[in-house]
C-alpha cells in the first residue's frame, strides 16, 4: 500500500491549534551502505518505488553509518519481484521508518484546506499583494469566519518571504486619499514598510496612503516611455511610484499630491533615492496643480540630468578644499553649469476613478491669461505638445467599446476633439465588469491655448 501524506482534516477550526496537524507515515525503506546508496536512487529497478515528498529527504542516517533509502510503501508485499531482486542483489535490509510531519511541514493551502468547509476550499484565499513586510488580502464575507487562522497560515509559511504582518481589507476606497481601512489579521502591528520597486526604494505608511503593488508592471512601462530629458508633471503622485523612476531616469519632475501623508513620504522617498535635484514636491488639489505647474516650470526650471551635481562631485571638491586650506590658499567656489528645464511634456495622472474629471483644468492652460500675461506659444510648439497620460476605468469590456468609452469622455471634459496622436493601453482587470485604461494624448493646442 502506497503512502497516506494527506494534511490532517479539521473542517470548521476557528482557532488554530498548531498540534492538530501533527502526522506520522510509517514507510519501508532499504537499509544499504553508504557507497550503495547512489546505486539504489539510479537503479532502473527503483523508479517508482522512492519517496517523493516535499520537504522529505529520499535519504537519511542509519545506525551504524548506514543509510535509509525511503520507498513510498508501507510494506514489503507492495514491492514488484523485481525490485525485490535488484535490492536483494545490493544486500539491502528492508526496515521500517517513521517520518514525522508537523504543522510547519504544511503549506498555507494545505492547511486553509483542512480548516475550511468543503464548499469554501476551491476559492480559499492563500493568494496575496506584497507591500514591503505586509501581506495584503482581500476576503470575501464567507471567509471572514476564518480570516485569523487564514492570516496566521500566510504567515507562518510565509517566514522565508521577509512577512511579518498580514492585513485585511475592510471596505473600497471611498475618501478623497484613496485609502482603505485595515484590519490585523496575523503578526506585528507595523505598517510602515519599505517597498523596493525599478532601483528604488520606497518607505511609507500602508494605512496611510495609496500604493498598489499589482501596478508595478505598469509603473515601469510608462516610465519607459519616457526620454531623461523630459519634464513630467505627475498630478497624484502619491509616494513616487512614477516621479522617483523617471527622476532617476534623468527626467524632470514636478510631483504633487493632496494627501498629507503622502507628501511626506514623497519627500523622505525623493531625498532617500538621491533625486532631490530633480524632483519638485508639491501637496495641493490636482486642479490647482495642473493650472500652476506650467508657470511654476517658468519660475523654478529644473536641471538637465547632466547637470545634477552628483554625490561623487561634492565629495571630490570638498576634498580638493580641503587640501587648499591645509595650505593656506582659498578653495575655489564649486560651479556646475546647469542648463535649465522649463517647459513640461508630459503629465501623469494616475487616479483611475475620477483623474478625466480633472481634465477640464487644461482648458487654457498655456493661454496668456493663465500665466501672468506671458505668450508660450514659442516655448510650447502647436506640434510638440504636452502628452497627457490619463488612468480611467470603464465598464466595456471590448476593446473597441472600451476605446470609444473613454475617447467620448475626454473629448467631453476637456471641450474638443483629440488629435491623432493618441495610444490606449489595457492595464488590468480590477472587476468582472470593471477595466482599468490608460489613455495617452498629445494635448490640443486649441484646448491648451484657449480661453
Amino acid at each position: 500500500m502506497r503512502i497516506n501524506a494527506s494534511i490532517p482534516i479539521h473542517r470548521g477550526m476557528e482557532k488554530l491549534d498548531k498540534d492538530a496537524f501533527r502526522k506520522s507515515i510509517d514507510v519501508l525503506a532499504a537499509e544499504v551502505a553508504p557507497a550503495t546508496t547512489h546505486n539504489l536512487l539510479k537503479a532502473p529497478e527503483m523508479r517508482g518505488v522512492i519517496i517523493d515528498l516535499p520537504k522529505i529527504k529520499s535519504v537519511v542516517p542509519a545506525p551504524e553509518g548506514k543509510r535509509l533509502v525511503l520507498t513510498r510503501f508501507t510494506d514489503e508485499s507492495d514491492l514488484s519481484l523485481e525490485t525485490k531482486q535488484y535490492l536483494e542483489s545490493q544486500s539491502a535490509k528492508l526496515v521500517n521508518h517513521t517520518i514525522n510531519l508537523d504543522y510547519d511541514y504544511w503549506t498555507a493551502d494545505d492547511i486553509l484546506s483542512s480548516i475550511l468547509p468543503a464548499e469554501l476550499v476551491e476559492g480559499a484565499p492563500s493568494g496575496y499583494a506584497m507591500v514591503g513586510h505586509i501581506a495584503h488580502l482581500n476576503l470575501n464575507d464567507e471567509y471572514l469566519p476564518y480570516k485569523y487562522i487564514i492570516g496566521q497560515a500566510i504567515l507562518d509559511a510565509s517566514k522565508n518571504a521577509g512577512i511579518k504582518t498580514v492585513v485585511n481589507k475592510l471596505d473600497s476606497i471611498s475618501n478623497q486619499f484613496r485609502v482603505f481601512k485595515m484590519e490585523l489579521l496575523a503578526g506585528e502591528p507595523n505598517y510602515v514598510v519599505e517597498h523596493h520597486e525599478a532601483d528604488c526604494r520606497f518607505t511609507f505608511d500602508f494605512s496611510e496612503v495609496y500604493w498598489n503593488s499589482r501596478l508595478h508592471t505598469e509603473h515601469s512601462r510608462l516610465v519607459e516611455q519616457f526620454k531623461p530629458e523630459d519634464v513630467v508633471a505627475d498630478v497624484f503622485a502619491g509616494v513616487g511610484p512614477f516621479a522617483i523612476p523617471a527622476a532617476k531616469k534623468g527626467c524632470g519632475v514636478f510631483a504633487n499630491d493632496l494627501n498629507p501623508n503622502s507628501f511626506k513620504y514623497l519627500s523622505k522617498n525623493i531625498t532617500d533615492n538621491r533625486v532631490h535635484q530633480l524632483v519638485r514636491a508639491s501637496c495641493e488639489d490636482g486642479r490647482d496643480f495642473i493650472r500652476r505647474v506650467v508657470s511654476r516650470a517658468l519660475a523654478d526650471p529644473l536641471p538637465s540630468p547632466e547637470a545634477a551635481v552628483s554625490k561623487t562631485q561634492v565629495l571630490k571638491a570638498e576634498k580638493a578644499a580641503r587640501k587648499l586650506s591645509q595650505l593656506g590658499q582659498l578653495p575655489p567656489k564649486l560651479e556646475v553649469h546647469q542648463p535649465k528645464r522649463s517647459r513640461i511634456t508630459q503629465f501623469v495622472m494616475n487616479l483611475p476613478d475620477s483623474a478625466i474629471t480633472f481634465l477640464d483644468a487644461f482648458r487654457g492652460v498655456l493661454s496668456p491669461e493663465n500665466n501672468d500675461g506671458r505668450d508660450l506659444s514659442g516655448l510650447y510648439k502647436a506640434a510638440d505638445l504636452p502628452m497627457v497620460n490619463c488612468y480611467c476605468f470603464t465598464r466595456e469590456l471590448e476593446i473597441e467599446r472600451a476605446e470609444k468609452d473613454i475617447r467620448e469622455r475626454v473629448e467631453e471634459k476637456i471641450g474638443h476633439p483629440l488629435g491623432g496622436d493618441v495610444s490606449l493601453h489595457y492595464v488590468r482587470s480590477v472587476a468582472p465588469t470593471k477595466e482599468m485604461y490608460c489613455i495617452s494624448f498629445r494635448l490640443p493646442g486649441e484646448v491648451a491655448f484657449g480661453s
